[in-house]
């Protein structure tokens, strides 16, 4: 049995409780990192202006474009109807998520300043995939929508009710939002304990587990349980009623209706198509240094390209819009030639 007041029990006991200290103190300092360092797209100044410009423009004309669709549906009696309704909201939703990474972007670009505190990147990351994941459950619901218009065209009105619609719309933004605050929690379990570099122009999910000196395998397994079960839900969800649709099409004997009917789903699945594509990339895609590059380039597009892309696949296509355009301009000008 040990005596308490033998020295040597003392001794043990005092390395002990350094040991114990000195551990401490090294996980305070893994944690008093206080930023990282956004590699971007190019270190060259000359590509780097050319890249300002570039996406500057393509910023302004993604806001410009999104606003106007919002605002004409918001304001047009005849756009009045659930699939223009859940348009705005992707508006809304294309204009939000590309200002989170846009202006940060433009921002370095022009200062040559690439460096962004942890909270900031955190807070980045989790808006961007608020509004990312609720886009996936808003193509999902314009999916329903279209399915219900072409398959039960006769009781489209009684099924798409306006409360149903901001029913859908309400889940759409509520669920978004709350799997990305399930992954911005599992993310503030992680620490950085040296300054890192993100080979890319924003904080992102994967980059921000292969630079975290924590093991991100928890945050790695509810990120594949979250892509495998619900992302794989929303995904079925998304596509699977097109085999209706497409069904339905093909039994529709007059070639006017068959376009017709086609031409309400092309714009839809086009941008299904895009959107689907980029984010698997991004994060079901290793991200390893030989796809550095091709990461980088489906990462523009899916935060850049897409929100722009969005609303010309949309506007170019329907006659409606074209149409609400033109009314809102004549309008305009006849309240510009009354003052």
């Amino acid at each position: 049995m040990i005596d308490s007041s033998d020295p040597s029990f003392v001794l043990l006991c005092y390395s002990d409780t350094l040991k114990q200290r000195n551990k401490r103190n090294n996980m305070n300092n893994v944690t008093e990192i206080s930023s990282l360092i956004l590699v971007g797209l190019s270190d060259h100044p000359p590509t780097m202006n050319a890249l300002f410009v570039s996406f500057l423009l393509i910023y302004l004309m993604t806001l410009i474009t999104n606003l106007l669709i919002f605002f004409l549906v918001l304001t047009d009696y005849n756009l009045h109807n659930p699939m223009y309704f859940f348009l705005a909201n992707l508006a809304f939703l294309d204009m939000s998520y590309s200002s989170v990474t846009a202006p940060r972007m433009l921002f370095d670009l022009v200062t040559k300043s690439r460096s962004i505190s942890i909270p900031a990147c955190i807070a980045q990351v989790f808006f961007y995939l608020s509004f990312v994941c609720s886009e996936t459950l808003l193509l999902s619901a314009m999916s329903y929508d279209r399915y219900i218009a072409i398959c039960h065209p006769l009781h489209y009105k009684l099924i798409m009710s306006w409360r149903v619609c901001t029913c859908m719309a309400s889940l759409v933004w509520v669920g978004g939002c709350s799997v990305s605050l399930v992954h911005t929690l599992f993310l503030l379990r992680l620490s950085f304990c040296r300054t890192s570099s993100i080979h890319n122009f924003f904080c992102d999910l994967p980059h921000l587990y292969q630079i975290s000196c924590s093991d991100p395998f928890i945050n790695m397994v509810v990120l594949f349980l979250e892509s495998a079960i619900l992302g794989l839900g929303i995904f079925l969800m998304t596509f699977l009623p097109y085999v209706y649709i497409f069904s339905t099409i093909l039994r529709i004997r007059s070639k006017t209706g068959k376009r017709k009917a086609f031409s309400t789903c092309t714009s839809h699945i086009t941008v299904v198509s895009i959107f689907y594509g980029s984010i698997i990339f991004i994060y079901l895609v290793p991200t390893s240094s030989d796809m550095i590059s091709l990461n980088r380039l489906s990462t523009v597009i899916s935060a850049l390209i897409n929100p722009l892309l969005n609303p010309l696949i949309y506007s170019l296509r329907n006659k409606d819009l074209m149409e609400a355009l033109m009314r809102s301009y004549y309008h305009l000008k006849l309240i510009r030639a009354s003052f």
